[in-house]
């Protein structure tokens, strides 16, 4: 016959019952009876369920801490105005630190560009976003975007107004130079086709900050 292991707390917990003598085991004719004082008893449950489920939070809690204490949050803010044109952009996002060299995130990309007379555009979406530090001062990052592009072109006499509303896709591959906090440097869309980018270019600079 297989031998049944009790815990320490549910001996423990038996032990209690006897020493109050709030459990009563008579013993007679080969029978076993047990008597039990119930209002005691449910005290010592409730008791016991308390005790365990604080410790079950405060493990949890502790677990917790420990996770945010390797989050940053952080991003990029764009603005740029010339004649007859605006790009404004917010990218704001968060990165988990694996370990001091390597970390990961996601991020959300708000746009809006415009040229006067021509057209406006509306951009939204989400990033995905992995970033390598082989030195301190050195940071490689690699940034896999999609977003909506909402565009309204406007008329003109070869033409008349239309819209044209898509998803993009862009990998970003760059690098820069860290110096606490900050990290300034250039990136490239290897994905880049003149024909949808948002962007005259695949090559941009950027600024990005974590705190």
């Amino acid at each position: 016959m297989a031998k049944v292991q009790q815990s320490p707390l549910f001996k423990s917990f038996f032990y209690v019952l006897l020493r109050k003598n709030l459990l009563k085991i008579d013993l007679t004719m080969n029978k076993i009876q047990f008597s039990i004082d119930c209002r005691s008893f449910f005290v010592i449950i409730a008791v016991l369920f308390s005790s365990f489920t604080f410790a079950q939070q405060k493990y949890v809690i502790d677990n917790s801490n420990h996770f945010w204490d390797k989050v940053q949050f952080g991003g990029g803010l764009g603005v740029g105005i010339g004649s007859g044109y605006t790009d404004i952009s917010v990218m704001p996002s968060a990165i988990y630190n694996v370990n001091a060299i390597v970390s990961v995130g996601v991020g959300l990309q708000f746009g809006y560009l415009s040229s006067k007379n021509y057209y406006d555009s509306f951009v939204y979406g989400g990033s995905l976003v992995t970033l390598v530090n082989p030195i301190p001062e050195i940071q490689l990052s690699a940034e896999l975007e999609q977003v909506r592009v909402n565009t309204d072109y406007d008329s003109t006499p070869y033409r008349p107004s239309y819209s044209d509303n898509y998803w993009n896709t862009a990998l970003y591959l760059g690098a820069g130079y860290r110096t606490g906090s900050v990290t300034i440097g250039a990136r490239y869309d290897v994905l880049y086709n003149p024909n949808k980018s948002l962007y005259g270019s695949g090559f941009m600079p950027f600024v990005r900050v974590y705190f």
